[in-house]
């Protein structure tokens, strides 16, 4: 996708946040990194906090996007941080950190999943190819429309 202006069409980051019949949560994120990164370059879904990111006691973050923004924010932990200390919600604090993270440039998106089983996926770029499914054995996928919060 050369010359592609959307800096989060560029990635090649699957992510998956699941919980189990107990409560337990976890995060997975693999990524092919920036098209034309530099060597050595290490992005944020190998850094535990940035691009993933579980806590049973809060949520599970599996990020995608502008790394270098990923990592300076904090983004997966810092959402995990503003539902255990400020009480927010996982759709609330997802979608502010991502909203900070697009005024400052960073551009990409999430998914995760709360201690609840409650589903965020926020974005702040034309599209992120995204998707759940629970017990009931039906598959919800989206692309480019809003983002959505699967209750």
């Amino acid at each position: 996708m050369a010359g592609e202006p959307d800096e989060a069409r560029r990635h090649g980051t699957v992510g998956a946040v699941a919980r189990d019949r107990d409560g337990n949560l976890a995060a997975a994120t693999s990524t092919g990194g920036m098209t034309g990164k530099s060597p050595g370059r290490v992005g944020d879904s190998p850094t535990i906090g940035a691009g993933t990111f579980a806590d049973n006691a809060s949520c599970a973050v599996s990020a995608t996007g502008h790394g270098e923004f990923f990592i300076r924010y904090c983004t997966a932990s810092e959402i995990a941080a503003r539902m255990r200390h400020a009480g927010h919600s996982l759709d609330k604090a997802a979608g502010a950190v991502i909203a900070e993270l697009g005024a400052v440039g960073g551009s990409g998106g999430l998914i995760a999943i709360d201690r609840d089983g409650n589903i965020a996926a926020p974005f702040n770029c034309s599209g992120m190819y995204r998707g759940f499914a629970r017990e009931d054995g039906i598959l919800h996928t989206a692309i480019y429309d809003e983002p959505y919060q699967a209750q």
